[in-house]
């Protein structure tokens, strides 16, 4: 092949590449806003695509079915790396209800809506009825599937936890490996149904073995990976995992050619229903399972960037312009269906929770597997493939950007949320609240005294009350360390928390600060270094004794000067952290600020992220501003600041 036949294939890999960079960008822009990052991917990808800027041309858009097949199996891979038998066991009775009665009420008005609005879609008027039927049991099918992942990212988000949310999560992840061998069951019905082959006894024992076959080569390819997980060197695996999915689908379009005993219909296996089997035995069966979803969480982001550009690229949009009501109308179609389908559900098994009438709310999310099947179709059927997905696309994003929300209302609704409480108004004074009284939390009270802090000590046990001097701070003796005796410690205006006791009662302190008091700056001394990750999930500051010597031995080695400043040692500079409450400073760059000349600003911290400063940085309300420099300057800095 000559250099001049290569030049429009790296024309096209390179526009790909800019067009995912600039995806990625509008996907972090998206979730600024609090929409899903998906819903950026797929906004970038239909701009460049060829129904806007055409970066993509509409003949180029094949060339990308080996990304699609990659991304999709990977997706299902996924799919089964969610499947976790512990998580649904402790619900699965009310789990497989609510699964099934959600099953039956969507396909039931799913496919009644499709075949009643068959006239409102221009691809779908002219198709004879038994093809519409084979695209309504497809796209009933489709809006079957949930989305574990928005799912898991809200409760995530709320740290929800409770019967209500465990029921939600249950179904939700289960649901996924339903709707896809539902899919593929409907995919070879479907296939039936347009080669005109007749609807019999013979025709379900084929898809009954369609399925088993399809099963069994997932059984293989979970055994497969589980001995590639064996080697050592990770990047080996996470290529072959991606090789392997290739070759499912590779393999799928062979068997599409295969008939069996003179049947007219050829195997079809569905690549989905394989790799999901595959993920599902390696997660719950292998002692490889933690390598396995930790090579499937480093891929996610990657894979689901191009994935879903790609999918906006491909995006017909002249299709989605005639079809937009139908959108709507399958939209309020699939919320009928869920709710009526979870009520039932209910009643039937005689589930008396006082939130049932809110779980049908909780199940509208729908993304990865989701539009994966949506691609699928458009991949099986040549003929109206493309346009079904659009459609079913088009709803599955309007699900993606109303579920998270609705399901976060619904949650928040049943009390099983845990979010973080609202933030202490800031005020001039400086509180600390140190639980624990011993030698050190006594030396950090006189410390922080020192440097105009108030500092209120707490202790369970009443002995130590006697075995105070004089001198020592003040000290509040509480019963126990539960919500109502933290009540009467005055804690709405504290600015830090430090935590000295055992793991567990600074837990048990940590979490109630978070959910009761908002204070920001939780400072953690680990006795447990497994520990770690629960309190760091908090939001608290995690010092490990041990470790932190080590670290601060280190620095006095490599950087002496700063290790002094930053312990005190050195009396004419200091270092300090104040929080800027000024309006009249409200986006003014730091250089035109007149600090004393001996302060510098080291960084900002702003909403949880930490800048860079220099000095045409602007500050904002509500920044946390590191500096350094003078004790008598940083009282100056700190008096303009606070306003």
């Amino acid at each position: 092949m000559s250099l001049t036949s290569w030049g429009p294939l790296i024309a096209l890999f390179a526009a790909s590449f800019v067009i995912v960079l600039a995806a990625r960008q509008m996907g972090e822009i998206f979730a600024r806003i609090k929409l899903p990052l998906i819903s950026g991917f797929l906004f970038i990808g239909i701009i460049a695509g060829p129904f806007v800027l055409d970066f993509v041309h509409a003949e180029n858009i094949p060339r990308f079915l080996l990304m699609d097949e990659l991304a999709l199996a990977f997706i299902a891979f996924a799919a089964g790396a969610e499947l976790e038998l512990k998580v649904i066991q402790g619900y699965f009775r009310s789990i497989v209800a609510l699964i099934a009665g959600q099953v039956v009420g969507v396909l039931a008005v799913g496919i009644t809506a499709f075949i009643l609005i068959k006239e409102m879609v221009p691809f779908m008027s002219v198709l004879p009825l038994r093809e519409v039927v084979a695209i309504a049991l497809l796209g009933a099918t489709i809006m079957i599937a949930r989305s574990p992942s928005s799912a898991l990212a809200v409760i995530k988000e709320l740290r929800a936890r409770g019967p209500f949310t465990h029921k939600v999560l249950g179904a939700t992840i289960l649901m996924d490996a339903v709707v896809i061998v539902f899919f593929a069951a409907g995919v070879s019905v479907a296939a039936a149904l347009i080669e005109g082959t007749p609807f019999d006894v013979g025709l379900m024992l084929f898809v009954l073995f369609e399925l088993l076959l399809d099963v069994g080569l997932g059984l293989l390819i979970g055994l497969t990976i589980h001995l590639m997980l064996k080697f050592p060197v990770k990047w080996i695996a996470k290529i072959t995992i991606l090789l392997i999915g290739l070759g499912v689908f590779v393999l799928a379009t062979e068997l599409h050619d295969v008939h069996l005993l003179g049947f007219p219909v050829g195997i079809a296996s569905e690549p989905l229903l394989i790799c999901m089997t595959a993920g599902f035995v390696v997660t719950n069966f292998s002692r490889f399972a933690v390598d396995f979803r930790h090579i499937i969480e480093e891929l996610s982001p990657a894979v689901f960037l191009i994935f879903f550009t790609l999918v906006g690229i491909e995006l017909e949009l002249d299709v989605m312009g005639q079809i937009w009501l139908v959108v709507l109308i399958l939209f309020v179609v699939r919320l009928v269906g869920i709710v009526v389908g979870t009520l039932a559900a209910t009643t039937l098994t005689g589930d008396r929770s006082h939130n049932n009438n809110l779980l049908g709310l909780a199940f509208l999310t729908q993304a990865g597997v989701s539009i994966g099947l949506a691609k699928e179709i458009g991949v099986e059927f040549a003929a109206w493939g493309a346009e079904l997905a659009t459609l079913c696309i088009g709803v599955i994003v309007l699900n993606q950007i109303v579920g998270p929300p609705i399901l976060k209302w619904a949650i928040a609704q049943t009390g099983e949320a845990h979010r973080r409480a609202d933030t202490p108004a800031p005020d001039d004074r400086r509180e600390a609240v140190i639980f624990g009284v011993e030698g050190q939390s006594l030396a950090l009270a006189r410390q922080l005294t020192s440097h105009g802090w108030t500092v209120q000590m707490v202790t369970c046990q009443p002995g130590i009350m006697e075995s105070l001097t004089e001198d020592a701070p003040p000290i509040q003796l509480l019963p126990q360390l539960d919500l109502p005796a933290l009540r009467t410690l005055d804690m709405s205006h504290a600015d830090c928390a430090v935590l000295l006791l055992s793991d567990a009662e600074n837990y048990t302190l940590c979490e109630l600060i978070y959910e009761e008091f908002g204070i920001e700056n939780v400072v953690v001394r680990l006795v447990e270094r497994d520990n770690f990750d629960k309190f760091h999930a908090l939001g608290a500051r995690v010092v490990q004794p041990g470790t932190a010597m080590v670290s601060l031995l280190d620095q006095f080695v490599r950087s002496p000067l700063a290790a002094s400043l930053l312990l005190g040692m050195e009396p004419d500079e200091v270092f300090m952290e104040f929080e800027m409450n000024n309006q009249n400073l409200h986006g003014v760059a730091i250089r035109d600020i007149h600090f004393p000349l001996d302060v510098l600003v080291l960084s900002i911290s702003r909403r949880g992220h930490r800048l860079i400063s220099h000095g045409y940085s602007r500050l904002e309300v509500g920044d946390h501003v590191t500096v350094v420099g003078s004790p008598d300057s940083l009282a100056e800095v700190e008096v303009r600041l606070r306003g």
